[in-house]
């Protein structure tokens, strides 16, 4: 008599690659079905800064920019197979994913009123620096923000966290070591990129420091929980801060 096979335990599942590809294609579909409806015949006028740099870099090493999206499920695909894990997915799973993404979305919301409140307190101003008023339409934004949820984070953490990690051992630092040295240089450039480039931000401290806390605190749920939390986390919270709460999207957010 065969026992019944056992549950994947949800802490595990959730951070497999199969469990974050199928948690991805609703965030990317969303995404790139927007950029078309939204661009009015010219996508690039909605993409999001990542997709755009991603593309480019594609374009550069002759590829064809629309193999971007393919590419990214590729290479989840890909390291599902060298993993070897079973092809077993549990719809549990996806929704524990989602209510996960929005805890931690709401919790980076709150770290950043403390961010603020900190940052005035400091320079003895209680009052938040002027933000503002978004020109762009609430739909154009919210695409525009799930688009950095995607391809901002596999950019800055399913590329380039497992290559500075990678980097750091080169040197012999220890995993615990440089997996911590990953993350705080990743999120040094992650912040950086908001303010390089002819439609950058202006370098202002607050939302420089605040984008570093962000991106350390995405590469902490990305080494912990798997890169389909990380992207639902961080569309969740652009999509939070940027429409539900209204905040401008010039606010220090992703």
């Amino acid at each position: 008599m065969s026992l019944p096979a056992e549950q994947p335990d949800y802490w595990s599942d959730a951070r497999t690659p199969l469990a974050s590809l199928c948690f991805l294609l609703p965030w990317l579909l969303i995404y790139e079905w927007g950029v078309v409806a939204a661009g009015v015949g010219d996508p690039d006028l909605v993409r999001n800064g990542a997709d755009f740099w991603l593309r480019s870099l594609l374009a550069h090493a002759g590829a064809r920019q629309q193999l971007l999206p393919l590419l990214v499920l590729g290479i989840l695909l890909s390291w599902h197979i060298l993993t070897r894990l079973p092809w077993r997915l549990q719809l549990t799973t996806q929704a524990g994913m989602l209510a996960e993404s929005l805890l931690l979305a709401a919790s980076l919301a709150a770290l950043g009123r403390l961010h603020d409140f900190a940052y005035h307190w400091s320079a003895g101003d209680a009052v938040s620096a002027p933000l503002t008023n978004s020109l762009s339409p609430p739909v154009v934004r919210a695409v525009s923000f799930v688009g950095a949820g995607v391809y901002e984070e596999v950019m800055f953490r399913l590329l380039l966290v497992p290559a500075a990690f990678l980097f750091f051992r080169l040197f012999e630092f220890p995993r615990t070591m440089a997996a911590i040295m990953a993350a705080l240089s990743t999120s040094f450039l992650f912040a950086l990129a908001h303010h390089v480039g002819p439609q950058a931000d202006a370098f202002h401290l607050f939302s420089f420091s605040f984008r570093a806390a962000a991106g350390l605190f995405f590469a902490c749920v990305f080494l912990l929980r798997g890169f389909g939390i990380t992207v639902g986390c961080h569309a969740a919270y652009d999509l939070l801060v940027g429409i539900l709460l209204a905040i401008p999207e010039d606010h220090p957010g992703g």
